[in-house]
């Protein structure tokens, strides 16, 4: 680099307090100049607005990418054809956005000769280690700048102050501090008021749906179509990944589905509250389910499941790009190939039950399954199977009489 040249940093921008705070920072500590790049991924603002607040800040270039495509097809779609779920419960809307925004931002530093990226992700998070292993994976001579790591600033109070003295406009307020993270699978909630466990959400929170209490009195019936364990269409009508899923957005977020209030444990070794809504991510789970139980076989479902906690936890953690969630993804994507078929489900007060299920595909046999009479399955059969697989137990059992 030629004396005098100004260093280049790619920041992951998204005009919130941390990235407006920490976008003025990289400009006075360490001297460089600063390109935004900011992934349009649903979240629903104005990101002209973004740009222009960017450029306003000092900033010469802002990337703006619309990715809501990808971001569905590429990154939501296989890790819901693997059921993934953190600990039970969470469908890892956070999780699953970080690897595309850190890929397209590691691009974009290649591409712009950056030496460096940035990111807003604390020191006590998971985004830090999901960027940063993205950034590894895939660009491992970029240098790596993580303010939460280097200043002295340790609260986003804090961080509000420091914005206030530099003429930085935020919309997070002293008065109302927790931190939200909206894409187009899901809204997260933590921090602030949402530190105490006990302490319920306040529902004035809640950006995509309503209250359960609050959804109609009648229920709504959906019908999801699927081809090779991908969801096609909705009543019928065929849709591309980014648009179904908004469309369910919006049916679930009407009815209250998918709020899940959950203390996680964090990769970095703490526990954590969260407060999530997904709510077409929750109907596109069960349907799923429902599709995948007509028409996968029994003992290979059932290894697929072997794999879900891994496959999520590799999701959570950030390993998005490693070898082993991409073993796994070959697996679970070879055991999709015949989940094909229409699934409805039923959307109630919170609730998305499956109230039906149908597939060419199907494994299901009435003639097989019945409890009227058959000509094909012979009950007979039955005792020297059970006779069989209780000859240990049988044993065991005998042993035990024995040496009493």
């Amino acid at each position: 680099m030629s004396r005098g040249k100004k260093k280049k940093v790619v920041l992951a921008y998204s005009g919130g307090l941390d990235t407006s705070v920490i976008l003025k920072w990289l400009q006075e500590t360490h001297d460089c100049e600063v390109i935004a790049f900011c992934a349009d991924l649903g979240q629903g603002e104005d990101l002209q607005a973004i740009k222009a607040k960017a450029k306003k800040l000092g900033v010469k270039k802002v990337y703006v990418e619309d990715l809501r495509e990808i971001f569905v097809k590429d990154y939501v779609f296989p890790m819901l054809r693997g059921n993934a779920m953190y600990e039970g419960c969470y469908l890892l809307g956070t999780s699953i956005a970080r690897p595309l925004i850190a890929r397209r931002q590691a691009e974009i530093a290649i591409r712009e000769g950056a030496e460096a990226v940035s990111h807003g992700a604390t020191g006590k998070g998971n985004d830090q280690v999901r960027f940063e292993l993205t950034y590894t994976a895939l660009a491992p001579n970029l240098k790596i700048i993580a303010p939460w790591r280097e200043w002295t600033m340790g609260s986003r109070r804090e961080l509000i102050e420091y914005a206030d003295r530099h003429g930085i406009p935020v919309t997070v307020t002293k008065a109302k501090p927790y931190s939200m993270d909206l894409n187009l699978f899901h809204v997260s909630y933590e921090g602030g008021i949402l530190e105490d466990p006990w302490k319920s959400p306040p529902e004035e929170i809640f950006q995509m749906t309503v209250s359960p209490e609050k959804a109609p009195n009648k229920p709504l019936e959906v019908e999801i179509g699927y081809e090779a364990g991908n969801p096609v269409s909705v009543d019928g009508k065929r849709m591309s990944p980014a648009s179904l899923l908004a469309h369910l957005n919006k049916l679930g977020g009407r009815h209250g589905i998918g709020r899940v209030d959950l203390v996680e444990n964090r990769y970095v070794g703490m526990k954590s509250r969260g407060v999530y809504e997904t709510p077409g991510g929750t109907i596109l789970h069960v349907a799923h389910r429902g599709v995948e139980s007509l028409t996968m076989d029994r003992e290979v479902l059932h290894l697929r499941d072997s794999f879900i906690p891994r496959f999520a936890d590799l999701i959570y953690n950030g390993y998005w790009f490693s070898p082993e969630r991409e073993m796994i993804q070959t697996a679970i994507d070879a055991a999709q190939q015949d989940v094909s078929g229409t699934a409805r489900v039923k959307l109630y007060k919170g609730s998305c039950t499956l109230a039906g299920r149908k597939s060419k595909h199907s494994l299901y046999r009435l003639d097989i399954a019945t409890f009227e009479d058959d000509q094909v399955y012979n009950q007979k059969d039955a005792e020297g199977f059970i006779r069989l697989n209780a000859l240990r137990l049988k044993i065991r059992a005998q042993r035990k009489k024995a040496t009493t």
